[in-house]
């Protein structure tokens, strides 16, 4: 398959589960609702939540220990991240961040404009005011566009990065080999406007077969179902467009912590693990120094689907 051809074929696959794949698999379950991202996860066990003034988010803490953030996805909650932060078992103290206007939250200053740049920003905020050393920081798909500009804008603060399942440029997916972020708008923006504009039974229709397309472990999508129709409309709408014209390779460069990217195969039967393998390492080339690791039989959660994997690598990432 040429290149040309593989862009196109990405991207009509992206379009045709639009406004469904701009749910981008991320919803979990709210942290109100006393629910677990696995069977296997108890109760809150404790955690509070940070002294910490934002209107762009909130911060759930765990444990004691070495800091670790982690940022959930589009319309997640922390609670994407409650089997994570059980294996962690205390060893470190875990950060999870909820956006405003994800899974429950109300949408404050995130109900118009971007929403990952500047949480981004609160969450370099955040790592300042609390007087946070340098922690790890994990981010999961959109999460890990937010971990990626934490990294690139503010080097200093961000000990290492791993970035689950992310590319730094979407928008090459919906465009020839060479598109631009300007190039790519208008299609974000006709995202944009079915997925903040169209029918809401519709809309749920679409998001629900875009998360069981993202969840290969059946009983683990009830929560990500309910989540995303409780999360704001408006807002995942205004970042998923945020995502499609968003060119983080520019950037990359200014990295300077440790990174790894953990992946899965593109969810389209045209799409080879070769062909992820290649599109991956294209996108990273500006940071040559990541490390690139493909996850199988796995769809997007690979904390949900491949818990004991990414555990084994996410274990291995911290104590190196």
């Amino acid at each position: 398959m040429s290149r040309s051809a593989l862009a196109v074929s990405v991207a009509a696959l992206m379009l045709a589960t639009a406004p469904a794949f701009a749910q981008d698999g991320h919803t979990n379950h709210a942290a109100g609702h006393g629910q677990a991202a696995d069977p296997h996860a108890g109760a809150h066990h404790g955690h509070q939540h940070a002294d910490f003034d934002s209107d762009r988010m909130h911060v759930r803490v765990d444990g004691q220990g070495p800091d670790i953030i982690l940022i959930p996805g589009l319309s997640s909650s922390p609670m994407v991240w409650q089997s994570t932060i059980d294996h962690l078992g205390g060893r470190y103290r875990t950060h999870a961040i909820h956006v405003q206007g994800f899974a429950g939250a109300d949408a404050e200053a995130n109900a118009e404009g971007p929403v990952a740049a500047p949480v981004a920003e609160e969450i370099a905020r955040y790592i300042r005011e609390k007087g946070l050393e340098r922690p790890v920081v994990v981010g999961h798909s959109m999460g890990g566009t937010m971990g990626m500009m934490l990294a690139a804008r503010h080097p200093d603060l961000v000990g290492k990065l791993m970035v689950v399942d992310m590319v730094p440029f979407m928008g090459a997916m919906f465009g020839a080999p060479g598109v631009t972020a300007e190039q790519v708008a208008p299609i974000a923006d006709q995202i944009h406007t079915a997925m903040s504009s169209g029918p809401d039974e519709a809309y749920r229709a679409q998001a629900d077969a875009a998360i069981t397309g993202m969840i290969n472990t059946e009983s683990l999508r009830a929560g990500p179902l309910e989540d995303a129709r409780n999360s704001d409309r408006q807002v995942s709408a205004n970042a998923y467009r945020e995502l499609i014209v968003t060119d983080l390779r520019p950037e990359l460069a200014a990295i300077t912590a440790p990174v790894e990217v953990l992946y899965v195969k593109f969810n389209d039967p045209r799409m080879t693990p070769e062909i992820t393998d290649q599109i991956y390492q294209a996108s990273y080339a500006t940071l040559p120094s990541a490390e690139l690791t493909r996850i199988d039989d796995s769809a997007h959660f690979i904390m949900f689907d491949q818990p004991e994997r990414f555990f084994q690598e996410l274990d291995g990432f911290l104590a190196d």
